[in-house]
């Protein structure tokens, strides 16, 4: 007795066919339950789970036969519970219980004992898998059934327990299809948010932060301690526009391979901002494993990451952000695979000047020796600095601005410069580029030579030069003063970079010293 039964795999952020063959035999020895095709222990632990699961559901378990499972493709590792529903559908399809093929479905799911389905991680990209290989039939649990259904063009069924899938298969009691909604973004940061108006003063901060929103720009913020570097860094999130259909998808796909979907969840429509504390490891901020798992950038893709206390990171692992900051793309190898990873993200980072905090502060004094200061500033290496675009002083805030009634600019009318000035940026590059995908930091040189250099002003140009001898300016830093000008060009509509655009843009290079 054969039947064969179609699940997924995933590797990366992409999902892979898995055929899962169910053989039976009689056998005169111990029956036992064997799972070859290079299981992992979640795997090879589902013989007991699936056994338990039909018997439990009041369906037949076939004793005194020998039962093989075998996952195909054979030299693909096989992780996780969500091959238990295919393998017990094809235990019940080989025993004559539910009637087959199944050549038109896929299944994925864990099974409880009882034999109740529960949620697995990654279910949108193996039902997208699943559709473009012309499957027209999705059953997942339940719990994950609204986030299954984001992927249009395959019918998705939300199964609560193995006994209620085997009734729908003989055709007695029909699963109900699941629809799509749009629920609330997942995940959740609205707390953290804070809008710009309850921030007291930072004028020039606020307008730094304005500029990056919308070039999507490298930040660093350097003050004394209780500045508001954090706050500010807080706000950011209250200025970025929505993200486009492709992004949203891009983003909860991401999100749905690392399992950090709520229950229930649809389109993710907030854009990621993700703060890790400065233990984080290498392979949590850019991501590992042996098998790969994306990391705190790839989970900041198309959003914010924040790095707070920057001295404070292992300088080792400050390193590993110089290729994604560089490519938008975090490529792991191992022995058995390489998987590459999106990281398209804006980083926004806060320090203190010193280990006091105090360092140039006009009314505390800082208590640290100077070699102790330059020791602390470098922490962060040099390569590391020249990928940051604006370098932003916040001061410690007057008692004037801290009393003050009048309260700021809202964050919703920053957002709509930010959200006008990204979309000309995407209309700027939609020649060449996918659209909603483009800004002006993710500018290649040549790219900047047509957009900014040819066309500066002679005026401009001398600015320019003494910029980059006084400044001793990399060609990496020469072309980032350019995209940070450019983008101000464009909070102004300007077609053309003036000479007040590039001085400004200049004014946020200043290193750290």
């Amino acid at each position: 007795m054969l039947a064969r039964v179609l699940s997924c795999a995933i590797v990366g952020l992409e999902g892979e066919l898995v055929q899962v063959e169910v053989d039976m035999t009689r056998s005169s020895q111990e029956p036992r339950t064997i799972i070859v095709g290079l299981p992992d222990a979640a795997v090879s632990e589902s013989r007991e789970r699936i056994r338990a699961a039909i018997r439990n559901s009041r369906l037949t378990w076939p004793g005194g036969h020998r039962v093989i499972i075998s996952l195909a493709p054979a030299d693909l590792r096989k992780e996780g519970p969500s091959y238990d529903l295919p393998s017990a559908v094809g235990v019940l399809a080989a025993t004559g219980q539910v009637p087959g093929p199944f050549d038109d479905a896929v299944f994925i799911g864990e099974l409880a004992l009882d034999g109740a389905l529960r949620p697995v991680r990654g279910i949108l990209p193996m039902v997208a898998l699943a559709k473009a290989r012309g499957i027209s039939r999705a059953f997942v649990p339940l719990e994950n059934g609204t986030e299954a259904a984001l992927v249009q063009g395959i019918d998705v069924y939300g199964v609560d327990t193995i006994a209620s899938l085997a009734a729908h298969l003989i055709g007695s009691v029909p699963l109900p299809r699941t629809e799509p909604i749009t629920s609330p973004p997942a995940p959740d940061t609205e707390s953290l948010v804070t809008d710009f108006s309850e921030i007291a003063g930072q004028e020039n901060a606020k307008r730094a932060l304005e500029i990056a929103a919308a070039g999507g720009h490298n930040v660093i913020m350097r003050g004394p301690p209780g500045s508001g570097k954090t706050l500010l860094a807080r706000a950011i999130p209250s200025i970025l526009p929505p993200m486009t259909g492709d992004e949203a998808m891009e983003v909860t796909r991401i999100y749905s391979v690392a399992g950090l979907l709520p229950t229930g969840a649809g389109l993710v429509r907030t854009r990621p901002f993700r703060a890790p504390h400065h233990t984080i490891s290498n392979a949590g901020l850019v991501g590992g494993g042996s098998t790969p798992r994306p990391g705190e950038v790839t989970l900041a893709h198309r959003g914010v990451l924040f790095l707070d206390e920057l001295p404070e990171f292992d300088p080792r692992v400050l390193e590993v952000l110089r290729q994604p900051l560089e490519d938008r793309v975090v490529t792991i190898s191992r022995a058995r695979q390489s998987v590459s990873f999106p990281a398209s993200f804006s980083l926004i980072s806060a320090m203190n000047p010193c280990q006091c905090g105090y360092y140039g502060d006009t009314e505390r004094e800082c208590t640290c020796p100077p070699q102790m200061v330059s020791r602390y500033q470098r922490r962060i290496s040099g390569p590391l600095m020249d990928r940051i675009d604006l370098f932003i002083d916040v001061p410690r805030v007057r008692f004037e601005k801290l009393t003050a009634i009048e309260k700021g600019e809202p964050s919703a009318a920053v957002a709509q410069r930010v959200t006008a000035t990204r979309v000309a940026q995407h209309a700027r590059f939609a020649a060449v580029h996918p659209p909603g995908t483009h800004l002006n930091a993710d500018m290649s040189p040549q790219e900047v030579r047509d957009h900014v250099q040819s066309r500066l002003a002679d005026s401009a140009t001398e600015i320019l030069r003494v910029a980059v001898e006084r400044l001793n300016l990399s060609a990496r830093s020469f072309h980032r003063v350019l995209k940070v000008a450019r983008t101000i060009a464009d909070l102004e509509s300007s077609p053309h970079v003036e000479t007040t655009h590039l001085a400004e843009s200049i004014q946020y290079r200043s290193r750290i010293e």
